[in-house]
């Protein structure tokens, strides 16, 4: 059984999974844009664009997790130690 928590680390929780969620959509956004910067300078063709759609969109969803397991690991690390 788990000791009960105060408002102020349920607060606190709930603030720290915002910015990791909010943090997480803005490098995600990076991510997604420095991976098709390149369809600004060349035209790659149809099949090149969606390579490069595919590999923004994995880039983007792997910026995103890293960073959300980042921002709460630190916070938890922080809580125990």
């Amino acid at each position: 059984m788990s000791p009960t928590r105060s408002q102020a680390e349920r607060d606190a929780m709930t603030v720290e999974i915002g910015f990791a969620l909010l943090t997480g959509v803005f490098v995600a956004a990076l991510a997604f844009g420095a991976v098709l910067s390149p369809l600004l300078f060349t035209d790659p063709g149809r099949t090149g664009t969606g390579v490069l759609l595919a590999a923004a969109g994995s880039a983007a969803g792997v910026a995103f997790e890293w960073r959300v397991v980042r921002v709460l690991r630190r916070f938890t690390g922080r809580r125990a130690g």
